[in-house]
This record gives structure tokens, sequence and C-alpha cells, in this order.
């Protein structure tokens, strides 16, 4: 008798302890409601928290903390539910104090069950406002700290820019100079007219990576075979890499066609060379391999091909490998690279369905590899003699800046035919149904109701058989022709533009 009295003496000083203790806790709202919600204990951080004294909250439902918007939608009934479904309830939320000042709470519901039956939940609160307004200045501060990085970026984005611009121009003035002098020397005249058109790609080289970082160019994917197309740019590549550097290619004989667009992977490839010869100042070997790969894991699942560009160059450092495909990054001298290579490249293969990684051992080299999807139909030939395609008839040029009509005009009469020229898609209509053409040749971006692609479509459907080639520098309306229309990018040279013509359905 006396031990069982002793037992009971034990549990209720435990219990009395236990209850001390949550009383005298003033940083939590501690206390227990029945099955229905209605507040059957309350402690002193509830009181501070809350502002309700014990007399004035116990027996009261636990809703009355809640926001007029959350008891009518249920809220406090739904935890309750969640609570005895899962075992527990957490969330952070507004609440309600006694004077009608709002504050943001931590909340944590527990079911309490005795012999398998629900007697009551555990509820426990606590005031975290402090902390979420030290979190809501702390992101207030990272984004004005992005937005100040943006500017930043910016200004090296128009630093660099402006630098390789105007050496650009610079040699465009100067050649032009001469050659408006007069000379009898042919080797000057040949010297000055190779300035400019290496100077003029170049500038186009630089706009590409501009439009591509700003994802304002237009991608035209097709099927390509890799191991032509490194055919048709082997010049353009040994020239990038100078006479200092050794070009080895290993593309496997039985390499899969890839989806791609032709003058992205083209400058994609240039710049990675680029790169690779800058990284080797004393000279090197650069090596561009290509093999079949098959993914398993998503996101990338499926048959794609490996293009390798390595170099045996100092490598890349650990600190420094985070941040190479960043805009504007870059470790090169000012004048030298405006930080906009690499992000091209990781742009593009992206874009194209595909991505890009880089393996790099200071000292030893290093090797980027773009992974692109295998192509599902055969690349496209280049149609006989497109090289020397010589045409005739009657085009229509629709091109609202003066200075850019002049030159295509030249170049299309040079290539044999004959032009009309207008400013508008409006007159482009009045022009065909009073006169007729063989084919249209349109900016996309121009004045009036209709641009380009507008023009394009409704072309299609009064005329479908009349051949039209669309031209661009800029536009973000290019990005929805995604294949309805052939599209010549600007600036293009008389080859381009011939290959584009002798390829136009007839």
């Amino acid at each position: 008798m006396v031990k069982k009295s002793s037992q009971q003496r034990d549990l209720f000083e435990s219990e009395r302890s236990f209850r001390l203790l949550v009383e005298g806790v003033a940083d939590y709202a501690l206390y227990m409601l029945d099955p229905s919600g209605i507040i059957t204990s309350w402690n002193i951080g509830g009181e501070r928290i809350k502002g309700y004294s014990p007399g004035e909250i116990l027996g009261q439902h636990f809703s009355r903390f809640y926001t007029e918007t959350d008891r009518a939608n249920g809220k406090p009934a739904r935890a309750l539910g969640i609570a005895r479904k899962k075992g527990r309830y957490e969330e952070e939320g507004w609440r309600v104090r006694k004077d009608g000042t709002f504050f943001w709470a931590s909340v944590v519901i527990d079911p309490i069950y005795e012999d398998g039956e629900l007697v009551g939940f555990a509820k426990i609160t606590r005031d975290i406002t402090e902390r979420r307004n030290t979190q809501l200045k702390l992101e207030v501060m990272q984004k004005q700290l992005a937005e100040s990085q943006k500017f930043d970026a910016l200004g090296q984005l128009t630093g660099g820019v402006a630098h390789d611009f105007n050496n650009l121009l610079m040699i465009i003035s100067g050649s032009l100079h001469m050659l408006k002098r007069g000379t009898d020397d042919k080797a000057k005249v040949q010297r000055a007219i190779s300035a400019i058109e290496t100077a003029t790609k170049r500038g186009a080289a630089l706009t590409n990576q501009l439009l591509t970082f700003a994802r304002r160019q237009s991608v035209n994917p097709q099927a390509v075979d890799f191991a032509e197309r490194i055919a048709a740019i082997r010049e353009v590549l040994d020239a990038g890499v100078g006479s200092s550097v050794r070009l080895v290619f290993d593309i496997s004989g039985e390499v899969w066609p890839i989806k791609t667009d032709v003058s992205e992977l083209e400058t994609a490839l240039l710049n990675l060379v680029i790169n690779a010869r800058d990284a080797m100042p004393d000279g090197g070997t650069v090596t561009i391999g290509a093999h079949n790969v098959v993914l398993h894991e998503p996101p990338l699942a499926g048959n794609f091909v490996a293009i390798d560009v390595s170099d045996t160059g100092f490598g890349i450092p650990d600190d420094v490998l985070d941040k190479i495909f960043e805009p504007f990054f870059t470790t090169k001298p000012i004048g030298k690279g405006t930080g906009l290579g690499l992000s091209q490249v990781h742009g593009f293969a992206h874009q194209a369905g595909g991505t890009i990684k880089v393996a790099s051992e200071l000292g030893k080299g290093t090797t980027f590899t773009i992974l692109l999807p295998r192509a599902d139909d055969a690349p496209s030939r280049e149609p006989a003699g497109a090289s020397s395609f010589r045409g005739s008839g009657t085009v229509l040029l629709v091109e609202d800046n003066p200075d850019v009509a002049s030159v295509s005009v030249g170049l299309l009469e040079q290539l044999g035919y004959s032009v009309r020229r207008v400013a508008d898609a409006e007159a482009a209509l009045l022009e065909i149904e009073k006169n007729g053409v063989d084919f249209v040749f349109s900016d996309i971006v121009m004045p009036g109701k209709m641009d380009g692609l507008g023009l394009a479509q409704h072309l299609r459907q009064i005329r479908p058989g009349l051949p039209i080639l669309l031209a661009t520098g800029y536009s973000e309306v290019a990005a929805g022709v995604r294949g309805d229309f052939p599209i010549l990018r600007k600036p293009y040279e008389i080859h381009e533009l011939s290959e584009a013509i002798a390829k136009l359905p007839r």
C-alpha cells in the first residue's frame, strides 16, 4: 500500500513539474485543444504572444487566432483534419492577437491519443515576425545586389563590345579611305578589301553572340552531317587557331547526323577553337572530335552526338571553372574578349536540346564537350551547282532601309535578276497584284501594319506557289517562323544569297 502511494506521489510530482515547465515557457504558446478545437489549457507564452489571459481564452475555439479570410476558407478545421490524418500539421502564416494586430506564426499541431482514442491536440505557436521581416529585408538586399550586378555586367558588355566595334570600324574606315584615294597597287587594294571582309565577318560574329545571349537569335534547326560541316569550315577554323597551333580532327566515320542550327554550330565551334588557342600562347594542339553516345538519365535521354574540342593548354583553375559560362565573365585582358564566347556556346547547346560539359586539368589542358541530339531525318544536300547558281526573272525586294536595299539590289542583279523594290508589305501586295513577280525577298522587320512574316503568310494564302525568302538581323517574330519559310541572316554574302535562292521551292 505504501509502495503504491509512493508511485502515485512520484507520478503527481512528475506531472506537476511538467505542467510548471509548460506554463512557464514564455517564448512559445503551448496549449491543448479538445477534439473539436476548444482550448483546454493555456501557458504564459500564449498570453505574451497572443495577449489573452487564461480566464479570457479557456473554453474558446482556437479559430479566433486566425484571420477572417482563413476562417471563411475553413483553414482551422482543415488544420485539425490534416493533423488527425497525417499525425502532424505544420505551417507558417498570419495569426491575430487580442488587440487585432497581426503576427507571422510558426505553428505545429499534434494529435493526442489515449487508448487509441483521440482526446485532443497539442498546439505550439511561435512568433517569428522578426525573423520573417529580416528574411524579407535580406531578399530585398539580394534583389538590389542582383540589379547592381546587372548594371556592372552591362557596363562590362558595353565597354568590351564598344572596344571591339571601334577596332572594326577603324579597319573598315581606314581601308575605305585608302580605296577612295585610288591606287594602282593591286596588292594594296586586295589587302584593303580583305581587311574590310575580315572586319565585317568579325562584326557579324560579335552581333551573333549578342543575339544568342539575349535569346533573340532566330534558330533554324535542321539535320546536319557534322563531318561535312567541318570540311566546309576547315579553312575558317585553321585561320582561327593561327600558325603556332596544330589543328587535329578525330571524327568517327559512323557519327550520326545532328539536329541543330548550322550557323550557331559554326559560331560555337569557332568560339571554342579561339578559346583553346588563347589557352596555348606558346603553341600546342587543338583536337576536334565527334562520336555517338546513348544517354539514359533524364533530362537528357536518347541518342546524341558528343562533339569534343580539346587543347593542350594550361587548364582552368577550379575557382574559375564554375564561372566560365556566365555572360561577360572573362579572364582575358581588356580588349581581348567580351566574355560572350562561352556564353554563346552554352546558350546554343541548350537551345538545341543538348548541353555542354567541361573537363580540365591544370598544366594538361581542357576539353569542352557539346552534346547535340541525333537528327531523325537525313541531312539535306546542297543543290548541284548552288555555289555557281545564276538566276533569271524578276524578284520583288521588300526592304524599308534605302542603303540596305541598294546593297541587296546590287547582289541580286549580280546573280542575274531584274529587281523591283518596295518599302513595305502593303506596297508589295499592290506590286504583285499589278505586275506579278517570280519570287519575293523580304525583310521581316519593317514599318506598317504588316511585317515581313505577315506578308509571307498572307502571300501563301493568296499565291500558294510563289517562292518567298525572308531576311532578318534581329527579330522576336523570327522565332515563330520555325521552318515555315526560309530565313537568310543579315549580314549575308552573295554566295549565301545565291545558295538560299537556289534552295527555294519552284
